[in-house]
């Protein structure tokens, strides 16, 4: 066999499991059906010459502390831009929470109410690599740093009282950081994912890569195939049976993952990943401007990242109802990577990368829905717009199958979306079926860009099939 081993799909976590089993000294093959790699970390010119867009992910916060990114030295091949405000969370009144990437500022800026905020996320970023390492791991471990977890624990039990000991403003940024689960969810894993993606903001900060999104997934390729292995473009693998090596790594969507295997999985396992949970839609749109962006506020013209749908009150009840239709005030992820990397547009111009949530699978068109959060605390809006893109949730789901209903998660991030991804086990990636793995998203540790999920299953797929134990990250 000219191969050890394939992995379907050249997502992040397809790239990362190809370049973990290829540095283990394994001949490895990487099947991709589009045309570039990337997956949901892709960037293409759309509708308007010299403008480029990310197509799913924009803002990479996990690639500072994923410990699979560090360990193969991602910095080093990728140059990233992290501005001195992370986030910033705009009121209708015109206040304004800046998320600056120091959290003294933060706290400061909040006034009396930076002391509930302080409370909340500095003893978590004081702990930052010890937090990264817990919880870019399975749950289902023992963890190595007991302090951290119960710091964080402690954290997020706090953050579960609706604004315990902060002001309006700060419960807003942090409902900002938490409403990145998609769905209004206010359980231990919701709760949780905010709390960290916070802390990451005051830590690290949240980094842009220059040339966009794909400059990871093009370095990590590079990685691969210096390690010797092989890419196969434009190839779309729909039956096991075409797929001559015995050990397969599926970077797809479990929906898929059991369509492809067929009869290689037990029936009752191929039934679960078929009835994976899915979480609610997105609807991102893309934006060419005549000048920036013209915030009320010129503080937020310097952040990397804004979050709209106003206090924690309103995005949480936007959000829950975005489980079972669309929202006219939705709560929006904006991002204008031009202010920070010119290239990304031709000159005068700027790119606007926006999204919402709707309910999976909903073909709603949000434009007009974006444009007026944008306009209420950006008068003018609409008279610097010069081109607009809208990939509705089914529209994101054909640009990449793993995006089930427009669903960017890989499945529900509650308690139990996390605990059984895709089921409940000590080693999720692993199936019942020998030489066949799962390395998607929808694997522990779960959703972002951080390679985590493709090197553990890699790992497994080493231990189990080669006998080789490989070096924990």
């Amino acid at each position: 066999m000219a191969h050890d081993a394939a992995v379907i799909g050249a997502g992040p976590n397809g790239l990362a499991a190809a370049l973990t089993l290829a540095r283990a000294g394994l001949k490895v093959r990487l099947i991709e059906r589009n045309p570039t790699v990337g997956g949901a970390a892709r960037t293409a010119e759309l509708g308007y010459p010299g403008a480029v867009h990310d197509l799913g992910s924009a803002v990479h916060p996990m690639s500072l502390v994923s410990p699979f990114f560090a360990h193969i030295g991602l910095r080093e091949r990728v140059e990233f831009v992290v501005p001195e405000i992370s986030f910033a969370h705009p009121l209708a009144d015109g206040r304004a929470g800046i998320g600056w990437r120091d959290l003294a500022r933060t706290v400061d800026a909040l006034g009396p109410g930076g002391r509930g905020y302080q409370r909340i996320f500095g003893p978590v970023v004081e702990r930052m690599e010890a937090t990264a390492d817990l919880l870019l791991h399975p749950l289902l471990r023992i963890p190595k740093q007991f302090g951290a977890l119960s710091v964080f624990g402690l954290r997020a039990a706090q953050l579960m009282v609706p604004r315990l000991g902060t002001s309006e403003l700060a419960a807003a940024m942090i409902a900002g950081c938490g409403a990145h689960t998609a769905g209004g969810g206010h359980g231990p894993s919701a709760t949780g994912a905010g709390l960290f993606l916070g802390a990451t903001a005051h830590s690290g900060g949240w980094p842009i890569p220059m040339g966009g999104s794909q400059a990871i997934s093009n370095a990590l390729a590079t990685m691969f195939t210096e390690a010797g292995g092989s890419i196969e473009l434009d190839t779309e693998v729909t039956e096991l049976a075409h797929i001559p090596e015995k050990t397969v790594l599926f970077d797809t969507s479990p929906e898929a993952m059991a369509t492809i295997a067929g009869a290689r999985l037990p029936e009752k396992y191929g039934k679960r990943l078929l009835a994976t949970r899915r979480a609610p839609g997105s609807c991102v749109i893309h934006y060419v401007l005549n000048a920036p962006v013209p915030w009320r506020n010129a503080e937020l013209a310097d952040a990397g990242t804004v979050h709209l749908g106003g206090t924690a009150a309103q995005i949480g009840r936007e959000e829950r109802r975005v489980r079972t239709g669309t929202s006219a005030a939705p709560y929006a992820i904006i991002s204008q990577p031009s202010r920070f990397d010119p290239s990304r547009a031709p000159e005068g111009k700027h790119v606007l990368w926006a999204y919402c949530h709707v309910p999976n699978g909903d073909p709603s068109d949000m434009t007009e829905a974006m444009n007026r959060q944008i306009e209420a605390v950006a008068p003018g809006f609409t008279d610097t717009i010069e081109y607009s893109e809208a990939v509705t949730a089914p529209g994101l789901q054909a640009q990449n199958p793993n995006l089930v209903g427009g669903d960017l998660s890989g499945g529900m991030t509650d308690m139990l979306g996390m605990l059984v991804r895709p089921t409940l086990s000590a080693d999720p990636w692993s199936t019942p079926a020998q030489g066949l793995y799962l390395a998607s998203s929808s694997t522990p540790p779960g959703p972002a860009v951080h390679g985590m999920n493709g090197y553990l299953a890699a790992q497994s797929a080493l231990r189990r099939e080669f006998g080789i134990a490989g070096p924990r990250q």
